[in-house]
């Protein structure tokens, strides 16, 4: 089947989204990869080394935040996150595109709580000093706010997008732009 792609501001808006979410898939990926690197590196010092390096533990948890909430607002963006579409089946399609925005809107408001509360720990903790790592406990809550941020934006996306006629993709689906 030969489809030209949409044109138009949201199509344009689709496509810096889709680089944007790309750009967050790839840091997640680098962190998952130096999260394992920094733990095998930590094992290796302890156990056969026969010393320890303090920082592993505290950097690796840290870089898993960043790869959970970055990889999270991509699922959210791609429509992989958690939904019950067995009701879906049997209601017309226009209740359906309701149906889909309202849990767009649902996911988007959480995202903004991420963003309102991870913000909030952040300052509550800016003043403590992470003692292995040196630098300050905001940095634990900025994966909350970042991760907060996208999703709130691509569950924006995902309403703009289906208001503007173009598909989101749902789970098992394949978007039309990236």
């Amino acid at each position: 089947m030969n489809r030209t792609a949409p044109r138009g501001p949201m199509a344009r808006i689709a496509r810096a989204t889709g680089l944007l979410a790309r750009g967050a898939l790839w840091v997640a990926g680098i962190g998952l990869v130096s999260m394992t690197a920094m733990i095998a590196c930590q094992v290796f010092w302890r156990y056969v080394l026969n010393d320890s390096i303090v920082w592993t533990e505290p950097a690796s948890v840290m870089v898993m935040g960043w790869f959970i909430f970055l990889g999270a607002a991509v699922g959210i963006r791609e429509g992989y996150h958690l939904s019950f579409d067995v009701v879906l089946y049997f209601l017309p399609d226009r209740v359906v595109k309701v149906l889909h925005t309202v849990s767009d809107l649902a996911v988007g408001g959480f995202g903004l709580a991420m963003i309102w509360y991870g913000a909030s720990l952040a300052y509550r903790t800016s003043g403590n000093v992470l003692p292995s790592l040196g630098i300050s406990g905001a940095f634990d809550f900025l994966p909350l706010v970042a991760g907060g941020a996208l999703v709130a934006l691509f569950s924006a996306e995902r309403i703009a997008r289906r208001a503007a006629g173009l598909q989101t993709a749902r789970f098992g689906e394949e978007a039309t732009i990236d």
